[in-house]
């Protein structure tokens, strides 16, 4: 199952956040103090994979604690809500359980919050308890005359109730009473809970603070966990341990240090080459695991007993040190892996949804981009990931739409008292204020500086290869006399539909005119619409290829004649001659309206010696071969009407 939508109330600095949606990665940008942590904490307490619990003397916002009674007339407060969509494992497994046509949906929600009775948490979910019922007549196969008792019954409660009340019941009413029962106070859908529960994700935590302590006293930390007094670098130590298959009885207890040293570099090697596939700060590092007797001039506790030290050694100065004494970043970069190699390990975690509180705060920027690389390619695969930033380096500026803006909002009024709103959370990245905006303006500046040439009229679209076509086709049209690029335009890419308002919205004051044409399949359809709500963009100066080409879907390669392409196609991958692209080929190849969707999946059976299709290759071939525009073929001249179309529309803006 899947975590779909979120909202926290009553905790700490959130009154209420209101719902924002979760993805598969979903990234909270705030400033320090606008209550992302809370919001995470707050996450992590409906289902938690360590040790944790709400506090309300502490938790409970403070400015409202002496009216709890008043402000929740209930008596108990919620906290945290969240929705979540069901996937096709998950109704097997009810459907194994209680029969097919059980649930009336694939969506549920979970609550939980301060004076919940028994710490329960509330579920919400549409269950149909008469066809429940209806499979487990069928089940356990009762005739007519059995089936008598339960005339009108459409639950559990009141099925138990009909079958208790009989006098004597047949083996099969018996067996059937009995199944009812094993659903909690009989009830089906508490059963149908019990089922998905036991499936549902935990919450697992941890912020840039928690690192793995350098040096242990095996005997302190034994004691310390025997009273649950274990610190939190202790207790990630103890997570490597386990990792590595041993624990602190068998480091104390063994006579044959050397296999529990191999053992413990194992794990630290396993760890360390995964973090070389992602750490690009320096790969001459090396961990070791020490672990030897505690000497009488050293610090207690590691004067008396074992000691188990981990420590780094730099393989280009030939010199170890401390694990404490390496940079914060490579420490906690080792001590989230080692933590997140465990909980893997852990039965009943491996779908674990992972919270990440300002994760690499102390890296470089560079190494930044590393663990944002790490936890799209290693965590999200298995994961669902929520991590809070203000770093610009960890903002994902290719998914742009996981971005979660978080704010402490205030409201001045001036001669009166600011109405305090509380920690509020929005989709709208960029309708926020400077302070909360620097994290995506940093990145997007960023992205920008390496990528961007903008100019006073600037024609944002999708990629490099649009602007080739674009340029190429005016090229084609002006030597006929006809209406090409106006020259004050700049084309300019913009990388995809998610950046367009971002790239409005912070230069779009600077006295610059700009106007887009997007490409547009299916799943972009809500996004233009949003965007075209926001009002960023003058009326008209929006167009997706689709206005010029007719169909419901349409890239720029949609303005070209079929034939045309395949003549592109053909003459930028040189494809044997049996295996040619034709009209036809190309047609069939996709059920989609989309013709780089079709080439995509005609090149898929293409041979291997035959490159993969890639939106460039045709453009460069076309910028190359310029003259197969010259000829007068119906496929051309409809290629350049459709161009010139576009070209008339946009050409009218300048100056709008």
């Amino acid at each position: 199952m899947k975590l779909i939508k979120v909202r926290v109330q009553n905790y700490r600095s959130v009154e209420d956040s209101g719902e924002f949606e979760i993805g598969d990665l979903t990234c909270l940008v705030g400033k320090n103090e606008a209550g992302k942590t809370a919001l995470l904490s707050a996450m992590r307490g409906l289902k938690p994979a360590q040790p944790f619990e709400f506090d309300e003397p502490i938790d409970y916002p403070r400015r409202f604690s002496t009216r709890f009674d008043e402000r929740h007339e209930d008596g108990t407060a919620e906290v945290i809500r969240t929705w979540w969509r069901l996937e096709a494992v998950d109704m097997a497994a009810v459907e194994k359980r209680f029969g097919a046509g059980v649930l009336k949906g694939d969506t549920f929600e979970a609550h939980f919050g301060f004076r919940y009775e028994d710490d329960s948490r509330i579920w919400v979910i549409d269950v149909d308890s008469s066809k429940v019922l209806e499979n487990m007549l069928s089940k356990h196969a009762l005739d007519a005359t059995e089936r008598n008792v339960l005339h009108g019954v459409a639950d559990g409660p009141a099925a138990d109730k009909a079958l208790s009340g009989l006098a004597e019941r047949t083996p099969k009413q018996e067996a059937l009473l009995q199944d009812i029962r094993k659903c909690k106070e009989s009830s089906f859908t508490k059963g149908v809970i019990d089922v998905l529960s036991a499936k549902q994700p935990k919450f697992f935590f941890t912020s840039h603070f928690e690192r793995m302590s350098g040096m242990v006293s095996i005997q302190k930390l034994q004691q310390d966990k025997q009273n649950n007094k274990v610190s939190v670098g202790d207790q990630i130590f103890l997570a490597f341990l386990e990792y590595a298959g041993t624990t602190l009885e068998e480091l104390l207890n063994t006579d044959r240090r050397e296999t529990l040293k191999a053992t413990c570099e194992a794990a630290s090697n396993e760890i360390t080459e995964e973090i070389f596939q992602f750490w690009s700060q320096n790969n001459a590092l090396e961990v070791l695991i020490d672990i030897d007797s505690g000497k009488p001039k050293d610090p207690a506790p590691f004067n008396t007993g074992t000691v188990a030290e981990i420590r780094i050694k730099n393989n280009n100065h030939k010199a170890t040190l401390p694990l404490s004494e390496r940079s914060a970043g490579f420490v906690w970069f080792f001590s989230f892996l080692a933590q997140f190699k465990q909980l893997r390990k852990t039965p009943g975690n491996g779908n674990a949804i992972i919270l990440l509180d300002e994760p690499g705060l102390t890296l470089h920027g560079k190494a930044q981009g590393d663990l944002l690389r790490y936890i799209v390619e290693r965590l999200l695969p298995d994961h669902q990931v929520i991590f809070t930033t203000h770093s610009p380096f960890m903002v994902p500026m290719n998914r742009l739409a996981d971005v979660r803006i978080v704010e402490d909002v205030v409201i001045e009024k001036p001669g009166k008292r600011p109405e305090v709103k509380g920690t509020k959370v929005r989709s709208d990245v960029l309708e926020v204020n400077d302070d909360t905006l620097f994290p995506l303006q940093g990145a997007l500046g960023y992205e920008v500086t390496q990528s961007l040439f903008i100019g006073a009229n600037t024609w944002l679209v999708e990629g490099p290869s649009d602007i080739l076509y674009l340029n190429v086709l005016s090229q084609a049209l002006t030597k006929r006399g006809r209406v090409g690029l106006d020259p004050k335009w700049t084309l300019c890419p913009s990388g995809g539909i998610d950046k367009i308002a971002p790239f409005v919205r912070l230069f779009g004051g600077n006295r610059i005119k700009v106007a887009v044409l997007s490409d547009i399949a299916n799943g972009d359809k809500t996004k233009i619409e949003n965007l075209k709500k926001a009002d960023i963009l003058k009326v008209g100066h929006f167009y997706t290829c689709a206005e010029f080409t007719n169909q419901a879907e349409s890239d720029v390669e949609d303005l070209f004649d079929v034939d045309l392409f395949v003549e592109l196609l053909n003459g930028a991958y040189k494809p044997p001659a049996a295996n040619a692209v034709t009209k036809d080929a190309l047609m069939a190849a996709a059920p989609t309206p989309r013709i780089v969707k079709k080439a995509e999946a005609l090149f898929k059976l293409m041979p291997v010696t035959v490159a993969e299709f890639d939106h460039f290759a045709a453009s460069r071939w076309l910028l190359e071969n310029p003259s197969v525009l010259d000829a007068d073929t119906a496929a051309v001249q409809a290629t350049l009407d459709r161009f010139e179309e576009v070209f008339k529309a946009f050409n009218a803006l300048v100056g709008n």
